[in-house]
Formats: C-alpha cells, sequence, structure tokens
C-alpha cells in the first residue's frame, strides 16, 4: 500500500505493537476469568467435602452405592496406599465435564470422598468468553489498522508541508515555512529550514553582486594598464617615462591583488563554514581580541575602551567567523575614527541571547545603502568594500544577525552589532 517510507515504518510498528498489547491483554483477561471460576468451583467442592467428612453423614453408603448430595455425585472409593494432598481433577463423559474431588473421609480404612459436579454450562460459558475475546481481538485489529492509518495521514501533514516547500528548490519561488502552521515539535526544524532559506537567498543574491562586482573592479585596473601601455609606445621616450609608466602599472597591479586576495578570503571564509564548532567563552574570546586592537588603537592616537558583561558566556560556533566579524568591525571603526577620539566595544545579555557592539566616533553611514552588498564603499577611506560584506556570510553562517545604524546619542558615528542566539549558548555562572 505504501512505498519503504517513514509512514509506512510507523504503521507497521504501531500495527505490531497494539495487536501484540491486545492479545496479551485479553489472554491476561481470558486465563485470570478461568482461573476465577475454577478457584470458586474447587472452594466449592472443598467445602461440601469438609461438611460432609465433619458430619459423616454418609459413612453407611457403601461403595457400589453412589447417590446425590447437593446436586454433587458423592461417594466413598478405597484407595490401596493413603493419599497424599487433595486431588482435584477434570473429567469428560458422554459430552459432559465434571469436576471431581478426592478429599480423605476416614484415613483408618483408607475411605476417600470422591465428589464431582458437572460444569459443561461452565465450559460453556467459557467457551462463548473466548469466542467474544477472539471476536473483540478482530474488530480491536481492524481499529487499529484504522487508527494508525489516520494518525500517520495526520503526522505526515507537517512533513509534507516541508517537503513540498523544499522540492521547490528554484532560489527564485522558494518560501520560508510558516512556523505558526507546524507542530511545536516541529518548530525548530522550521527555523532551521528558514535560517537555511534566508542563506540561499543571501548566497544567490551577493554572489551575483560579486561576480559583478569583481569584473568590473578587475576591468577598470586592466584598461588603465592598457591605456597607459598605449600612450607610452605612441613614441619613443626617455627612460625616466618608462619608468613612471611602470610605477603606474605596478600600482594598479597591486590595487588588483588586493582585490584577488578579497575574493580569496571569500573562499577561505567558505572553507571555515564547514569547520566543526567548538564551545568556546565568548568574552574570554573578546577580552583577548579587544586587547590586541587596544595597542593598535593607542599607536594610531585613539582609545578603545571595553565593556564585557556577563562575566562568562559558553557558545557552540566556529571561532574563525566569529574572529573575522569582531576583526572587521574593530577595523572599520579604528578607520573611520579620527585621532583622539574613542571607540567602544561592549556586550550584555539581552532578551535574544548576547549583543556585542562595537560604537566610533566616525562620519556615519548612508542607512538607505545595503552596507553588506560586495564591493560597496562607505566613506573617504580607502578599502575593496568586501569587509561587511565577509561579516555579514560569516554571522549568517553561524545563525547570528549582524547590523549596521548611525549612532542615535547626539554623537557622529556608527553602531556596529552582532546579535548571537542563547540557543547556541549557555550562561557560565557569575563570579561571586
Amino acid at each position: 500500500m505504501f512505498s519503504n517510507s517513514i509512514r509506512r515504518n510507523f504503521i507497521l510498528q504501531l500495527i505490531i505493537a497494539s495487536v501484540m498489547l491486545i492479545f496479551i491483554f485479553s489472554s491476561f483477561l481470558y486465563f485470570y476469568v478461568e482461573k476465577s471460576i475454577y478457584d470458586e468451583k474447587r472452594e466449592e467442592l472443598m467445602r461440601y467435602a469438609k461438611n460432609i467428612a465433619n458430619n459423616k453423614s454418609i459413612t453407611e453408603l457403601s461403595v457400589e452405592d453412589s447417590g446425590t448430595y447437593l446436586n454433587l455425585n458423592v461417594e466413598i472409593i478405597y484407595l490401596q496406599q493413603e493419599q497424599t494432598g487433595i486431588d482435584l481433577y477434570e473429567g469428560t463423559q458422554n459430552n459432559h465435564t465434571f469436576l471431581t474431588l478426592v478429599y480423605p473421609f476416614n484415613l483408618d480404612d483408607l475411605s476417600y470422598l470422591k465428589v464431582s459436579k458437572e460444569i459443561t454450562p461452565t465450559k460453556r460459558l467459557l467457551s462463548k468468553i473466548l469466542r467474544y475475546l477472539i471476536m473483540i481481538n478482530i474488530i480491536g485489529f481492524g481499529l487499529v489498522i484504522i487508527y494508525a492509518i489516520t494518525l500517520s495521514k495526520m503526522l505526515m501533514i507537517p512533513i509534507n508541508t516541508l517537503t513540498n516547500k523544499l522540492s521547490n528548490m528554484n532560489e527564485h519561488l522558494i518560501k520560508p515555512v510558516v512556523i505558526e502552521e507546524l507542530p511545536k515539535e516541529f518548530e525548530s526544524l522550521g527555523e532551521t529550514i528558514n535560517h537555511l532559506i534566508s542563506r540561499i537567498h543571501n548566497y544567490v543574491k551577493y554572489q551575483k553582486e560579486l561576480f559583478i562586482g569583481t569584473a568590473h573592479e578587475l576591468k577598470t585596473p586592466l584598461a588603465v594598464i592598457k591605456l597607459k601601455n598605449q600612450v607610452t609606445l605612441m613614441k619613443t621616450r626617455d627612460s625616466e617615462a618608462y619608468i613612471d609608466a611602470l610605477k603606474v602599472t605596478n600600482k594598479t597591479i597591486d590595487e588588483m591583488n588586493i582585490v584577488v586576495s578579497n575574493i580569496l578570503n571569500i573562499g577561505r571564509q567558505e572553507g571555515a563554514q564547514l569547520h566543526k564548532p567548538i564551545e568556546i567563552d565568548i568574552i574570554k574570546f573578546l577580552n583577548d581580541k579587544a586587547n590586541d586592537f587596544k595597542l593598535l588603537a593607542s599607536h594610531e592616537g585613539k582609545n578603545l575602551d571595553i565593556d564585557f558583561q556577563p562575566n562568562a558566556f559558553m557558545a557552540t560556533l566556529q571561532v574563525d567567523l566569529l574572529n573575522q566579524i569582531i576583526q572587521n568591525f574593530l577595523q572599520n571603526a579604528l578607520k573611520f575614527t579620527p585621532k583622539d577620539k574613542s571607540v567602544h566595544i561592549q556586550s550584555y545579555q539581552d532578551d535574544v541571547g548576547l549583543l556585542i557592539q562595537v560604537i566610533d566616533e566616525g562620519c556615519g553611514i548612508d542607512e538607505t545603502l545595503d552596507l553588506f552588498a560586495p564591493f560597496n564603499r562607505q566613506g573617504n577611506k580607502g578599502g575593496v568594500g568586501l569587509g561587511l560584506f565577509l561579516a555579514k556570510s560569516g554571522a549568517d553562517a553561524l545563525g547570528a544577525n549582524i547590523s549596521i545604524k548611525n549612532r542615535q546619542d547626539g554623537i557622529s558615528g556608527t553602531v556596529a552589532s552582532l546579535q548571537i542566539n542563547s540557543k547556541l549558548s549557555c550562561v557560565l555562572p557569575r563570579k561571586r
């Protein structure tokens, strides 16, 4: 009926488990009823036998004479040797079933009471109970099959929803999964899929811009080199003119090498995304990184203020990606902050997790532009324009959020933020 799938395996396991449960329960129920009835019959025979033996009410009966006492077949039998214990057995005669009890009557002459009672109606009742249990089991088996199919179909609804979403992998058509439509057990999976879909969208978008920007960035210096060489070759010149032309060519080649190096960094970062995450103390990492840049800031005549809260915060992530993001934040902050001004790096806990911010006193940004697009430059400082693109890619790979905004405290400058989700982290106890 079904192919080899999760649903098929679920239905089979549910049916097998339910059938075994029904069978075991029915068996225990039948044997309990049977034992209860036989125990009751045995106690009844024992009670009659004791009453007869104690009252000696049939001592005058001979072996050949048997009578009926209280609807019982009672007779006295003599055995060759003394019998230990009480013998109870079941026998059949002329399609009638009897339950017989052999009870000591007079041990001096080895006489015993043989008390028999017909239990044919009881056997018929037990047979009827057994048939009813079998019928109930068959009906229960059918209901289990219907229930298993219905339940599996209901459980497959969210899985089919996710499957339909992922079956269309066209980057222009694939849409995020609506988390509210999924059961609670699938919310984490839906969030992970949405994160991957977001990364796919960003990757496709920025990769296109990266290819176009790379071609433009390399085409312009190549055109400069070619034009300069053509002008130089138009007529004979002295050696100094040739030297100047070679210097311009070398400068342009250096600029091209910077572009190529940054493109290589993108490749390295994509490789770093495949590294196995490790558990680190982010606060300790931030302290080490800030102390390194504090020396650089002092050398440039700038201040780097540090304020990290809490005392420790553990997270499982790729350290190289975190290092690339924090390093880019600090480099940009120091680059655009004038001399004798300050850069502030801080961290604190919020409702999401750990928020890391680098605040500078630079020229600010144009918030209408996509600052994370490749080759998008801000300010009058040099650079290729790939730093924030790499930071954004790294944050996406970490499952973190990144943002760049202007300061709102009346001071010129920007606030670069990295929000690390607490689902990947845990807070260490504070030191007392």
